[in-house]
C-alpha cells in the first residue's frame, strides 16, 4: 500500500513533465521505502530490485536516478568512495555529512549556526545561493578507538 510519501513522489512526476512509466514507479516506491538518511548506490539499488522486477534494468536505475536529481527529487553525492551515492530529497530536511575515510560512515547533521554564517557570508558578497552540500571527510570515533586500542 503506497504511503503518502509515495504518492507525493509520483505527482512529481507530471509535473515535472516525466512519464511515470512502471519501472519508473518500481525505483520511486524502492527510493522512497528507504530508511530516512539512508544513502545508496545506482547498482545497490538496481541489485535490490532485479530479481523481482525483471522488467527494471540497470540502465533504467541509472537513466531514472539521473532524471530524479536533474528534477530535484533525488541527490546525488560523491563521498570519495569512488562511486556516486544517492539520497531522496521529498520529506527530507537539509542536512550536511561527516564521512570517514577510513570504514566510510556516513553521519548526517543539522547545524543552524552553519546554515546563518553561510548566508551571511553570501550576503556579504552580494552572493545568492541556488543550493549547497557540506561533506567534510576526517576520522569517526569508532575509527580513533579501534586504533588507540590496536597499539
Amino acid at each position: 500500500m503506497p504511503n503518502d510519501s509515495v504518492e507525493k513522489f509520483r505527482d512529481e512526476f507530471p509535473l515535472k513533465d516525466l512519464k511515470l512509466t512502471r519501472p519508473r514507479r518500481v525505483i520511486a516506491e524502492k527510493i522512497l521505502s528507504a530508511k530516512a538518511g539512508e544513502h545508496f548506490s545506482a547498482d545497490g539499488l538496481w541489485e535490490s530490485l532485479r530479481d523481482k522486477h525483471k522488467d527494471v534494468s540497470r540502465a533504467t536505475v541509472y537513466r531514472t536516478l539521473g532524471l530524479l536529481v536533474e528534477k530535484k527529487l533525488v541527490e546525488e553525492h560523491d563521498f570519495g568512495k569512488g562511486q556516486k551515492y544517492y539520497e531522496r530529497l521529498v520529506e527530507r530536511p537539509h542536512h550536511d555529512h561527516l564521512i570517514c575515510v577510513q570504514c566510510g560512515r556516513i553521519i548526517e547533521f543539522e547545524n543552524p549556526d552553519i546554515e546563518k554564517l553561510q548566508e551571511e557570508v553570501a550576503r556579504q558578497e552580494g552572493f545568492r545561493i541556488s543550493y549547497h552540500s557540506h561533506k567534510l571527510f576526517g576520522t569517526c570515533s569508532r575509527c580513533r578507538t579501534k586504533k588507540r586500542h590496536a597499539v
